[in-house]
């Protein structure tokens, strides 16, 4: 479907809006920063910030809930024979292959500025702790809904491994100053790390 000149032009607000920001959380903190500097910076209104967002932190996770659709969205789609491990790992390498090509590019200072951001924002990290947590409890509930016959906890410590294990190594990738496609090949690397267990892993003797 294409999209119409006023969807256009709202996304593209919306963008405007979220890139000025996050320069100016990045450049004078978080805490420092107003919604009247966030409308300056963004060549709007003030009121036009509200008919986005309804605070600040929302610029800042403002992917969330789409991501979460998403994701949430494939997993309800079970394929016959399919077990539970098998739906969430195509269900996470099916939402990074349509993620992957909508996300704008950044280099990899912007990438850790932003990170740097949220790990030492006592707001923000408690907003992020807080999705987190709920997008784990509604895949691991998408996950009972598909397997019906599958153990509550089980499923909720299958969901933590997986989500956990591609958080943590797409952070460390952020953290060690790597590009946004060493990024994407970071998250793959913690799937695979979830999926075929702990003692599948040796360490890289390359020197690499």
């Amino acid at each position: 479907m294409q999209e119409s000149r006023r969807d256009r032009k709202k996304r593209l607000t919306r963008q405007r809006i979220v890139t000025a920001a996050m320069k100016l959380f990045v450049e004078q903190g978080y805490e420092q920063t107003t919604v009247a500097q966030i409308a300056v910076a963004a060549d709007v209104d003030p009121k036009t910030f509200f008919n986005y967002f309804r605070s600040k932190d929302e610029v800042v996770f403002a992917d969330t809930e789409h991501i979460f659709d998403l994701l949430l969205g494939l997993l309800a789609k079970r394929r016959p024979r399919e077990g539970p491990g098998e739906l969430l790992a195509r269900a996470v390498q099916e939402y990074a292959a349509r993620r992957r090509p909508a996300v704008p590019p950044k280099e990899p200072e912007e990438l850790s500025a932003a990170t740097r951001l949220m790990l030492t924002t006592p707001a923000l990290q408690a907003k992020g702790l807080y999705l987190m947590v709920d997008l784990q409890r509604r895949i691991a509930g998408e996950l009972l809904k598909a397997f019906p016959e599958l153990d509550p906890i089980t499923a909720a410590a299958m969901t933590g491994s997986l989500i956990g294990a591609v958080q943590q190594a797409s952070l460390a990738s952020v953290e060690l100053g790597r590009s946004q496609d060493e990024l994407w090949e970071a998250a793959r690397r913690g799937l695979d790390v979830a999926v075929h267990g702990l003692l599948s892993v040796r360490p890289d003797t390359s020197g690499r």
